[in-house]
């Protein structure tokens, strides 16, 4: 079954389906920080069977005062989230995963760059 999520103030929709032939290009590429809040630390750390402490340690950096999931660099200008499983391409805390994650490609950023969000994902329509 098909599903076409839109939001509002978006000229372009997101065809959910997409996701399974795409390969990850939203959780691959350039580096940058994929923003994690306490509460979404506190899930992140219960999914993984781990203690707040153990979840930062291993997976997390600190950004000023906000924290980040770390990323794996593939090459010398690709990068993938250390969430992200390569064999089977696919995001491996899907269900606790973060809003960030959640909300793409639905982001404000993209309002002002949507050729951008058109070469990244190939599940994303005009309207």
């Amino acid at each position: 079954m098909i599903n076409i999520l839109k939001q509002e103030g978006f000229n372009y929709s997101f065809e959910t389906t997409g996701c399974e032939a795409c390969g990850g290009k939203c959780c691959i590429g350039e580096s940058g920080y994929i923003w994690i809040n306490q509460s979404e630390r506190e899930v992140l750390a219960k999914h993984l069977n781990l203690s707040l402490d153990e979840l930062r340690e291993k997976h997390l950096k600190k950004v000023s005062y906000k924290y980040s999931i770390v990323e794996k660099q593939l090459d010398e200008n690709n990068y993938a989230c250390t969430f992200f499983d390569l064999e089977k391409k696919q995001c491996s805390i899907y269900e606790a995963r973060p809003i960030q994650c959640r909300t793409f490609p639905f982001w404000d950023y993209f309002k002002n760059n949507e050729k951008e969000v058109f070469d990244e994902c190939p599940s994303i329509k005009s309207l």
